[in-house]
């Protein structure tokens, strides 16, 4: 589900923000969670399980090294937690490839496992990483709360495109946080200034690059614009994404 979508846009984008203006403080972050798998269901179903597992894991784990802390046992869960994100990371992105390059060596005929890689996984391991390495250098406190983690990490303005947020960045506004007038709208024009630069801009950009990308011309002319349009194409997609 695309921000720029008609899906996102006119159905759930609103429904999501209607309920969360209407719910007690207390479920604002149930609201947001249930609404974040779903959005993250809608595109990768099969893969919304390994996202849970990653936030009980390291949730768990969380709660092992702050009880520990002090001893070496503190450090053996700091070292396991980090080990299964980064394993899990890992395992999608590169097990193919090392597949590959175990059969070219060896010569050898292990079948590939052809395993797609998980929408958003970089994006919430990263984040996942930064709270348990925050937690166990001291510098934020242990989330004992599991609803309000699980929201940080699976919060989905920012689950599928970034930017990754450091834990200790919001950690205060998981449990505590006001809205006003002034915020809303400064979110709003916020909002659309980036809907602008992704729709306006980069998609003109990407769809200009594409065609560069197929045209017979050799000239070099031809190279220089399709290169302007590649980079501008990435800096603007990705810029108007964060802004949203």
């Amino acid at each position: 589900m695309l921000f720029s979508s008609i899906t996102f846009l006119y159905y759930f984008l609103p429904c999501v923000l209607l309920l969360y203006a209407i719910a007690p403080r207390k479920c604002k972050n149930l609201i947001l969670l249930l609404s974040s798998l779903i959005f993250y269901a809608w595109g990768e179903p099969k893969y919304i399980f390994l996202m849970i597992a990653s936030i009980f894991f390291a949730f768990f784990f969380g709660l092992l090294i702050d009880k520990t802390r002090g001893t070496n046992k503190s450090k053996l869960f700091f070292v396991i937690s980090v080990i299964l994100s980064i394993g899990a990371l890992g395992f999608f992105k590169y097990a193919d490839f090392f597949i590959e390059n175990i059969n070219a060596i060896f010569s050898a005929d292990v079948t590939l496992l052809n395993l797609a890689l998980p929408i958003g996984i970089s994006f919430y391991t990263f984040q996942i990483l930064s709270y348990t390495i925050d937690l166990y250098n001291g510098k934020v406190e242990v989330q004992k709360n599991f609803l309000d983690f699980a929201t940080y990490v699976a919060l989905f303005p920012q689950l599928i495109a970034g930017p990754i947020v450091r834990y200790a960045d919001v950690q205060e506004q998981l449990a505590n946080r006001k809205h006003s007038v002034d915020d809303i709208s400064y979110g709003v024009q916020r909002f659309v200034l980036g809907l602008s630069k992704k729709v306006l801009i980069a998609n003109q950009l990407g769809q200009l690059s594409s065609i560069f990308h197929s045209t017979d011309d050799k000239a070099i002319m031809t190279y220089w614009l399709y290169a302007l349009c590649v980079m501008l194409h990435i800096y603007f997609d990705f810029s108007g994404y964060s802004d949203m």
